[in-house]
């Protein structure tokens, strides 16, 4: 936090933004704490250039900016007149390209942190794997007695975002809609989204149902997992996969209460397919990621790449995984002579000179 005058800690509601940074900073006094849902602290920073030059020798930290988004411009001269690195820290819960504009406002002052809800390996020894692929990463729901008040916080979650957060976003989005597009969203999770067939359903235009989709991505709902580029001589499938970022939140939406509800679901699958991309993603940040499927039906679920070097990864909900035949082709088609199938195992093992089975979290591990 101390490279740029502002650094800028995104994510979504409630994944720990706030404890996060007070953790860092609960032994210091040269810290101020602003959360600007608040009136009272929002009228602090009536006259900003003033506040700043009163607490000119501390960090400063404006919890939910997206609330006040006009707040960048003045904030930009501020920062001008006293550069000092690690001066000023923003929390918002929605993407920078949403809160107006700011990362044009600050170029160059300001860098950024992008925090998720609890990743596995953060959790690892506190809980079993099953309780926090049902529950997913949210601390409340995570940390929650029993599932069924972990259902009841996430259920909670999605109506507080639906009914009050998009609001507070600029948008006069009607909830239920974008609620009705969230849910069929969860039932083609880990699927090829499809927009005329989601405008259809919901009697809207196409481009309605790209700002939707836009705004749930941007807000860190959604993933829109996009295609692998490959000049190889063969029809690609063009369109990004939809995921619900967190596995709970796509549970809720799809009312799976029990770890053995979602054995039994047509969604098993691909629900652990997102756990598998998301936690590698989050955790792999120098990686970009893509998947790769042709017309004819072969797939890698995730291409890793790095510079030149690309790495393939399979996901698989079986303790005997399946490997099939067009996983090896698409291997073959990118040129990767690396690949992983990500499993719910208990140690790794090879299926070939190329292709290792192998848990989650030594995958992670291995990859870093």
């Amino acid at each position: 936090m101390g490279i740029f005058p502002v650094t800028a800690v995104l994510g979504p509601r409630q994944c720990g933004k706030s404890t996060l940074v007070k953790e860092f900073s609960k032994d210091s006094d040269r810290f101020i704490y602003l959360d600007l849902q608040l009136e009272s602290d929002r009228e602090k920073l009536q006259d900003p250039e003033y506040f700043f030059e009163v607490n000119k020798d501390k960090t400063v930290c404006l919890d939910e900016i997206q609330n006040v988004p006009e707040l960048f411009y003045q904030l930009r001269s501020i920062i001008d007149r006293d550069r000092r690195n690690g001066r000023l820290i923003v929390l918002g819960s929605a993407s920078m390209d949403l809160i107006r504009q700011s990362s044009e406002t600050l170029a160059g002052r300001i860098g950024y942190l992008d925090l998720t809800p609890f990743l596995f390996s953060e959790v690892e020894t506190y809980c079993d794997f099953n309780t926090y692929w049902l529950r997913g990463g949210f601390p409340e729901s995570y940390l929650s007695p029993n599932d069924g008040s972990s259902m009841i916080w996430r259920k909670n979650f999605i109506r507080t975002f639906l009914e009050r957060d998009i609001r507070e976003l600029g948008f006069n989005i009607p909830p239920v809609r974008l609620g009705r597009l969230w849910s069929m969203l969860a039932h083609i999770h880990g699927q090829i989204l499809n927009m005329s067939r989601l405008s259809n359903s919901l009697d809207v235009s196409v481009n309605t149902v790209k700002t939707y989709i836009d705004l749930l991505e941007q807000t860190f709902m959604i993933r829109a997992l996009k295609p692998y580029e490959a000049n190889i001589g063969k029809r690609l499938v063009k369109s990004p996969k939809i995921y619900i970022r967190d596995t709970g939140i796509l549970h809720a939406l799809l009312n799976i209460n029990e770890f053995n509800d979602l054995l039994g679901h047509i969604v098993f699958g691909e629900s652990w397919e997102g756990l598998v991309i998301e936690n590698t993603l989050a955790e792999l940040t120098d990686w970009n990621g893509y998947f790769y499927r042709t017309s004819t039906g072969n797939e890698i679920d995730l291409v890793l790449e790095y510079g030149t070097k690309k790495i393939a990864v399979e996901c698989k909900a079986s303790k005997a995984p399946n490997i099939s035949k067009g996983f090896f082709t698409s291997m073959n088609d990118l040129k990767i002579t690396e690949g992983y199938v990500i499993a719910p195992v208990k140690e790794s093992y090879p299926v070939s000179k190329e292709v290792w089975v192998m848990p989650l979290w030594e995958f992670i591990k291995k990859m870093k």
